[in-house]
């Protein structure tokens, strides 16, 4: 199962982190949120990741050679659009950008009505991305997605649930989108992994790393195998 924590700002935390379990490390790439970081210190971090992580950065309505020009300078290997990027959007960056760059596409989801644009970004995207929907904030709010709505959510490409996700609250939600056959634990709706930012802070930016920690002894609970 894929464990993205997001939000990193300190390469001590990140290293950390990237040794309990974590399988991807986000960094915001947008200047308003108080969770940004610098392109500078993004590349800093990273050289000294383990190479085997995911490093993903995240945009809000970005401009695509901005963007693409932070990517190669940053060494990250994915992009998490978190704004209101349309389908052809997504189409034209993935012509932007190396075909090795995963490209995430983060819904800010109200109502099941929302979910019906999911399957629109099939073709154009690698991984969705559920949050929970904030009028005035693109994400790290710590408001929890209504899980109920996602009963009858099947989308065709593998997907990510955020929005207030916590080391408390985080196996409940995993197991609404695992199947139990033959004694062995699955994926189910081409659930793919969780993302965490405020859920395991002390503030934004600044993680706390007794509650990874704790986030991953629950996981470790799970016991959960792959498809």
């Amino acid at each position: 199962m894929r464990v993205k924590i997001c939000g990193i700002t300190k390469l001590e935390q990140g290293q950390a982190i990237a040794n309990m379990g974590a399988t991807a490390l986000g960094f915001i790439c947008f200047p308003k949120s108080p969770r940004y970081i610098t392109p500078e210190n993004i590349r800093n971090i990273v050289d000294k990741l383990p190479k085997n992580i995911d490093k993903i950065g995240v945009f809000v309505n970005p401009e695509i050679d901005l963007l693409s020009e932070i990517i190669i300078n940053t060494k990250l290997n994915g992009i998490q659009l978190h704004g209101d990027e349309s389908p052809e959007f997504c189409n034209q960056l993935r012509q932007s950008i190396p075909n090795n760059i995963e490209i995430i596409k983060g819904l800010r989801i109200k109502s099941r009505l929302d979910l019906t644009r999911a399957n629109i970004y099939k073709n154009y995207i690698d991984t969705l991305l559920l949050d929970a929907y904030h009028p005035d904030q693109f994400g790290g709010t710590g408001k929890t997605l209504n899980w109920k709505i996602l009963d009858e959510f099947y989308p065709t490409f593998p997907w990510l649930l955020a929005g207030g996700l916590t080391p408390e609250n985080v196996t409940e939600a995993i197991q609404k989108f695992i199947l139990v056959s033959q004694a062995k634990i699955k994926f189910n709706h081409n659930f793919c992994g969780i993302d965490l930012s405020s859920g395991v802070e002390t503030t934004p930016g600044d993680k706390n790393l007794v509650k990874v920690k704790k986030l991953f002894d629950s996981l470790a609970k799970l016991k959960i195998e792959e498809k």
